[in-house]
């Protein structure tokens, strides 16, 4: 399995690819700005995109994805209680004090315990809400890409709408705590973890 990491966006945020070594074929999770060089990325592993996966639906996650789906013809996929975000990019982007295309509307919807299929991989969808209603989180073969439900060291902000506190510490304890100490952890900003090292670091959501 192929995995790479870019930071993309006047936030920065982590946008990562993820590819099969067999088929070429991948997917291109938070494209939040910043296409070329995403698409250039792809064109260095000569990856073919099936699916944009947005794991949340926060200006930062979303705002290459017209760009994106322009670019490659890939679906676009996001949980269904943060798809009414996808039209609202614009205006979001505007409050941030910088310009944004909206998203075309999904494709197909992610559903918890449901799979995205490409190539020889299938990533595993777990809803993780807290940081936003339909936040989700992507596991397969030891890697869990956690949008912004959880950071090395800290979580994901609570005060934006459809945020909520107990949820998203509910979230990571019953839902990705329970993966297993040694999964490693993508998270939408900020350097990657495990599950171990935050069950007894962070001082949020540790359980220790």
């Amino acid at each position: 399995m192929i995995i790479k990491e870019l930071t993309v966006g006047l936030i920065m945020a982590n946008c990562f690819i993820v590819g099969c070594e067999e088929t070429k074929e991948s997917i291109v999770i938070d494209p939040g700005g910043d296409v070329d060089k995403i698409l250039m990325s792809l064109a260095e592993e000569n990856l073919k995109i099936k699916y944009i996966v947005n794991t949340h639906g926060h200006v930062d996650h979303v705002a290459g994805n017209k760009a994106m789906k322009e670019a490659t013809g890939a679906d676009i996929l996001i949980h269904p209680l943060d798809e009414p975000m996808l039209s609202q990019v614009s205006a979001t982007a505007a409050t941030f004090g910088f310009s944004a295309e909206d998203s075309p509307p999904a494709d197909g919807k992610l559903e918890d315990g449901g799979l995205i299929s490409f190539g020889n991989i299938a990533l595993k969808v777990i809803h993780t809400p807290g940081h936003s209603l339909g936040g989700v989180s992507l596991f397969v073969d030891g890697s869990v890409f956690v949008g912004d439900t959880l950071f090395a060291g800290s979580i994901g902000r609570t005060d934006f709408p459809g945020g909520d506190y107990d949820i998203l510490i509910s979230s990571i304890r019953n839902k990705l705590f329970v993966l297993g100490d040694d999964v490693k952890v993508f998270p939408g900003h900020m350097g990657m973890t495990t599950i171990g090292q935050e069950k007894r670091f962070n001082p949020f959501a540790g359980i220790s």
